[in-house]
């Protein structure tokens, strides 16, 4: 089976999955374990949502520990080097811990496709925002019923090579 046929298949598979409210209490516990233990078996080259959507490992400074803290994220690549991601956490109440720690502290570091590219975070807001919520929503549809769901605004960030 091709890469895009197994794409084209999983997919919507993976979004029913990711739409689940119960997703949200176990989602949370078990994909970023096991997608961080597949990214260090394979030398960043590897996670699950790979198969079907762009993903990276984003590498924070805790805001309170000053430790590395690694984040398994569905990202959007831009044209210019840049990424763009949601703090989604699955559709979850709260804000996730990794925005809070690019809030604090904008540099950070990417692990994409095996590549380890430091990056400065921005927060997106107003037209920037705007301008790029619809182009997220085609990559990832589900991220619409996380804002239901959590009721919230989703931060979005975008990561600039620097």
């Amino acid at each position: 089976m091709s890469g895009r046929t197994l794409e084209t298949v999983l997919k919507p598979v993976a979004r029913r999955l990711a739409s689940a409210p119960w997703f949200a209490k176990i989602g949370p516990k078990v994909v970023p374990p096991l997608d961080r233990a597949l990214h260090r078996i394979s030398g960043g080259r590897l996670l699950l949502p790979q198969l079907v959507l762009p993903s990276m490992v984003l590498t924070t400074t805790g805001s309170r520990t000053g430790l590395p803290r690694q984040t398994p994220l569905i990202c959007m690549p831009e044209d210019d080097g840049s990424f763009v991601i949601v703090g989604s956490n699955f559709g979850r109440e709260g804000h996730p811990a990794w925005t809070g720690n690019l809030l604090r502290q904008a540099k950070a570091e990417v692990s994409y496709r095996g590549r380890t590219i430091p990056v400065t975070a921005e927060l997106l807001e107003g037209a920037d925002r705007d301008e790029v919520w619809p182009r997220l929503i085609r990559v990832w549809s589900v991220y619409d019923t996380y804002v239901e769901r959590a009721g919230r605004r989703l931060r979005v960030f975008r990561l600039t090579p620097s």
